[in-house]
């Protein structure tokens, strides 16, 4: 909570020390230490839009596709299916990280998609450090996402009630919709109230191939 407040004062243009106020902490040396551990960025790169920030990334093929893999040196940032160009991906990943600094580099993340693919394919492996960038809501979701259990699927508005937003499904959409990192994030989990898989960022078919594989089995959460 204390990590939304100061995003909030950031976003809102506020400065380091107003933000540390403003999420109760005692300074700014709390607040940096704070967003270090939450965001894994210091308070002025995430104020900077992440100025300063390097990003490699590279396409490697997975078990559902080839997909960009980007990350920085604390963690994966973006993971995306291809449905168009390769550019087209990298352009998103620069509209959404528009002060980082981008490399293509398939050798430096091609760890990062070994673990991915590995994953995919249901063998365990080393834990994998994430970068996340967005709205407080945004992140919210995505939070509630990472709890929904392999094998299950939920709702929108079952997200909507799990963030304390009942009535905000229509909002929940577009933050799953926005998703940056595809499976790792499983916003292939939520459908719609009546059972229907409905759209996906990266494809109905795709969607449906994941939730078979993981052996989706009703509408629950738990």
């Amino acid at each position: 909570l204390a990590a939304q407040r100061a995003r909030r004062a950031l976003q809102g243009g506020g400065g380091v020390l107003e933000a540390a106020l403003e999420a109760g902490l005692s300074g700014p040396s709390r607040l940096h230490d704070l967003l270090l551990t939450v965001e894994r960025m210091t308070p002025g790169e995430y104020r900077a839009a992440a100025r300063g920030v390097e990003i490699r990334h590279g396409v490697h093929d997975t078990a559902f596709g080839p997909a960009l893999v980007a990350a920085t040196p604390r963690g994966v940032c973006a993971v995306a299916f291809l449905e168009g160009s390769e550019r087209a991906a990298v352009d998103e990943l620069r509209a959404r990280w528009p002060g980082a600094t981008l490399r293509e580099d398939r050798r430096a993340v091609k760890a990062v998609a070994e673990a991915l693919s590995a994953r995919m394919a249901g063998r365990a492996g080393q834990p994998l450090s994430v970068l996340l960038r967005g709205t407080p809501f945004q992140l919210q979701v995505w939070e509630a996402l990472l709890r929904v259990p392999e094998g299950r699927t939920v709702t929108y508005g079952a997200v909507a009630e799990a963030v304390g937003a009942p009535r905000a499904v229509r909002a929940v959409g577009t933050a799953v919709g926005d998703n940056p990192l595809a499976w790792l994030i499983p916003c292939h989990r939520v459908i719609r109230a009546s059972g229907v898989l409905g759209e996906y960022r990266w494809g109905a078919a795709r969607k449906a191939a994941m939730l078979a594989c993981e052996g989706a089995a009703g509408v629950r959460w738990r």
